[in-house]
């Protein structure tokens, strides 16, 4: 397939205004032509819209629950409906704290895979973790360690990769929709467990790193109603 179509976006909110402007120029100096950007604002008021179609991003509005885990699912939901409908080949799910080299959409088509993510780091304890984990066996999850992953410039089969920078085909999407059910975890786990039920491998490029912008975040997600 030359040049596919892309769809480059993410569910967002006022609680992300912290990186916005960061987020607006990485998104900016994307390198890949046929790609178009759509965010989905799921705030209580308009207002985080305005801020963020001044950067020159394209945004709908989300449905507002008291949970943000029901905000997330339905907005990442419009996303998927939007490939679906607009014959996007693509979804690059690229969270507003995310930001990557300027070069990754090309970086992961090159693998042609289904779904396929990059790398970004959460801190845990002391230390950072990839949000990327292979399957131990037993509904137990190991992520993989940060000194490999750090080193490591290879492509990999992992069981759960987070959603804040992943391709996903619309083939894929297609067959799933975002959920979570009652167990804790949000959208991602049961992304990528679904994936998986339906036959497809989940895939990392290791020599890709981006930038996780959650040193200076204003909040915690113990503040925020799951």
């Amino acid at each position: 397939m030359k040049n596919p179509k892309i769809l480059v976006g993410c569910p967002t909110s006022f609680h992300k205004e912290y990186c916005l402007k960061e987020y607006a120029e990485a998104i900016n100096k994307l390198t890949y032509k046929n790609h178009d950007v759509l965010l989905v604002d799921n705030s209580p008021e308009g207002d985080y819209s305005v801020k963020i179609n001044g950067l020159g991003m394209p945004t709908v509005k989300g449905p507002y629950f008291e949970s943000a885990r029901d905000r997330i699912i339905h907005s990442r939901n419009i996303l998927r409906q939007k490939v679906i409908d607009d014959n996007y080949d693509y979804l690059l799910s690229l969270e507003q704290d995310v930001i990557p080299p300027k070069d990754i959409i090309e970086r992961l088509l090159q693998h042609k895979k289904e779904v396929i993510t990059a790398v970004y780091f959460m801190p845990r304890g002391n230390t950072l973790i990839p949000l990327l984990a292979i399957n131990e066996g037993k509904e137990k999850y190991g992520y993989i360690p940060f000194e490999y992953v750090d080193k490591s410039k290879h492509l990999i089969h992992v069981n759960y990769a987070g959603l804040g920078v992943i391709l996903i085909s619309k083939k894929v999407l297609e067959k799933i929709k975002f959920r979570f059910d009652e167990k804790p975890g949000f959208d991602d786990w049961f992304f990528c467990k679904d994936a998986e039920r339906e036959g497809f491998k989940i895939y990392a490029d290791l020599g890709i790193k981006c930038k996780h912008l959650i040193k200076n975040r204003p909040w915690d997600w113990s503040q925020i109603r799951l």
